[in-house]
């Protein structure tokens, strides 16, 4: 059997693991690298995602992946340590203390807040998925927690989509994110990178006789009988995990249109850290970007040998013009850093980042198979409702068992 994989991302490198040997396999990712949003850049002497990662404790796929390739003793659980910008001050909201003096929210905001967390692991998200987050979360915790709180985290990551968000995607990210000690939340990491995880899969496939083609982007596609025909290439079965608007262009097969937002993201190495030792700093304060996210107070930073920070900004259509620029400006500006501070930069831009997660999202996520395609990716079921290493690789997984049950039950 001729199997044909568009995307190199988790959820198409592990479909392809998981079918090789058995099959003939050949893999298109129309980048020069793999790994999709978790594809790295390479320095002199590391490694650095292109755009900012962790897992988490219940990531029982990704860890039995590491197992299986080998690279599981590289698995570390770091802090990651939390705050928020405001009236042009950073506020620490890691500790108990820190909380509680944090002067934006009264006592029965935080209360509020605590008792949200405390629930959140326990609400049913697929009655939630009609719900608008912001109904919810100003019967949750009151208006004033919403609007000085919640709202310009949600302005910042949706803009003008804010208002059409679920909140069974609000509560899945409290419920996933509040594994937390006193000195922050308990994240993974791979000593070196995730890019160990991307070049051992590479590996492995290449060894077990996969096909990789990066820098291929699929031109043409046809259907001919019950196969089709990529790039002029005939194939038995080809599995899609590129967006499914997409794959509707190039196959001329109507996909349901899955809300998309792309993902701007700003590499700067600093020869200091300027974000007072905190690991996730939100952006109360208007700003191009929405969080400045210090890896090296994640990661230790005699790994590096320099200070790096993302700066994480989203955007629907197109980038606005010179954006990059006014990411850096900004920051430059608001935490008092020069051009001699900065080592090097580099900005990385995905148009279809992710999904976003509106009201009645549920309802549009597409079978694996459909019109005689399969589709498996960060729109797929295991991703609902927040998209994560986790779930890509969950959606690899399944795809792959779909294509071995029909091949076994055409075979019969």
């Amino acid at each position: 059997m001729k199997i044909c994989i568009i995307g190199g991302g988790l959820a198409g490198l592990t479909a392809a693991l998981d079918l090789s040997g058995d099959h003939s396999v050949e893999l298109l990712e129309r980048r020069p690298f793999l790994g999709g949003c978790l594809s790295s850049l390479s320095r002199e002497h590391y490694t650095i995602e292109h755009y900012y990662h962790h897992c988490f404790e219940g990531d029982s796929n990704l860890f039995s992946l590491m197992e299986q390739l080998g690279i599981s003793d590289r698995l570390e659980w770091l802090e990651g340590s939390t705050g928020y910008y405001v009236d042009g001050a950073v506020h620490p909201l890691t500790t108990p203390r820190e909380i509680l003096v944090y002067p934006y929210l009264s006592l029965l905001d935080k209360a509020r807040l605590a008792l949200l967390t405390l629930r959140a692991k326990r609400m049913d998200r697929i009655k939630l998925d009609d719900v608008p987050v912001k109904q919810f979360l100003v019967e949750q915790v009151g208006m004033n927690a919403y609007t000085s709180f919640f709202e310009p985290l949600l302005k910042s990551k949706f803009g003008a989509m804010r208002d059409q968000i679920s909140a069974a995607w609000l509560i899945s990210r409290i419920a996933i994110r509040s594994n937390r000690t006193t000195g922050g939340e308990r994240l993974g990491y791979l000593k070196g990178g995730f890019s160990i995880l991307i070049d051992r899969l590479e590996q492995v496939l290449s060894d077990r006789g996969v096909s990789i083609q990066t820098g291929t982007p699929v031109e043409s596609m046809q259907r001919s009988g019950l196969e089709w025909i990529v790039n002029g290439i005939r194939y038995d079965t080809v599995i899609s995990t590129i967006p499914p608007q997409e794959l509707a262009k190039l196959s001329g097969v109507e996909f349901p249109a899955i809300p998309y937002q792309g993902a701007a993201c700003m590499i700067l190495a600093l020869d200091r850290d300027v974000t007072e030792g905190i690991y996730w700093l939100n952006m109360k304060d208007p700003a191009p970007y929405g969080a400045v996210v210090s890896h090296t107070n994640f990661a230790p930073l005699e790994r590096y040998g320099e200070h790096l920070v993302y700066l994480a900004s989203y955007f629907s259509g197109t980038l606005p013009d010179q954006h990059g620029q006014r990411m850096k400006e900004d920051f430059c500006t608001r935490f008092n850093v020069t051009d001699e501070m900065i080592h090097w930069q580099h900005l990385e831009v995905d148009p279809w980042a992710g999904p976003v997660y509106t009201t009645g999202y549920r309802q549009m996520i597409p079978n694996y198979e459909q019109y005689g395609l399969y589709m498996a990716g960060m729109f797929s079921r295991p991703n609902y409702p927040e998209r994560s290493m986790e779930g890509s690789i969950t959606a690899g997984r399944q795809v792959a068992t779909c294509v071995r049950r029909r091949m076994a039950h055409d075979q019969h």
